[in-house]
């Protein structure tokens, strides 16, 4: 389980097909890690790579190694980054941490795309395009998770929702290298999906 609350931003070092999955590489960056404060790391623990849930298989003192399923690189964007991509890193929260963001899987739902991005002040306006099928979860001033990042819905409609990114934000995610167009990863809010799920059940006959 993860937070949203990006830790530091890494990069793509390498990808290796394997037998029709990949193996991938990831330089960790700006992430607190082994000598930099970052206590200890053991194989087997989950790190959100822009939003993806990954299980850490090898790791050194410049980063670590995941495994991803087709299936993981057919829902999510982890298949089509170029090596040197900058990515979004968040390590699996403890049960004594805070719960800055909101509640977040690491579980994709779909892929979204940046459709423009605005100047508001010192913040930015950010309009995503989303399937419509994500929509329906999606509710103004509600939360949602792209690239791993947890935000604060402003506004949606029938083909999207905005946000709001604060300086910091941009700074230190990478949404400072996001560029209009390019695909991210979507998460709904994990209280949207159980009450249609509990909602649904109602309906069912016993």
């Amino acid at each position: 389980m993860f937070t949203g609350i990006i830790e530091g931003v890494g990069r793509l070092a390498a990808r290796e097909p394997r037998g029709g999955d990949v193996r991938f590489s990831f330089a960790t960056g700006t992430l607190p890690w082994l000598g930099s404060g970052g206590g200890d790391v053991r194989l087997g623990e989950s790190i959100a790579v822009n939003g993806v849930c990954l299980t850490v298989v090898a790791f050194d003192a410049q980063g670590f190694q995941a495994d991803a399923s087709t299936e993981t690189l057919s829902l999510t964007t982890l298949g089509e980054l170029p090596v040197g991509a900058a990515l979004n890193l968040e390590r699996a929260m403890r049960p004594s941490d805070r719960l800055g963001g909101h509640l977040v899987s690491g579980h994709v739902d779909g892929i979204g795309r940046v459709v423009s991005v605005h100047e508001d002040a010192r913040a930015q306006r950010w309009r995503f395009a989303a399937p419509a099928p994500l929509l329906r979860y999606v509710a103004k001033k509600g939360s949602i998770c792209v690239d791993g990042v947890s935000l604060t819905v402003n506004e949606v409609d029938g083909e999207g929702f905005e946000v709001a990114l604060i300086p910091h934000t941009v700074a230190h995610t990478r949404f400072a290298e996001t560029r209009v167009g390019e695909a991210v990863n979507l998460e709904i809010d994990l209280v949207a999906r159980y009450v249609e799920r509990l909602l649904g059940a109602r309906g069912e006959p016993a």
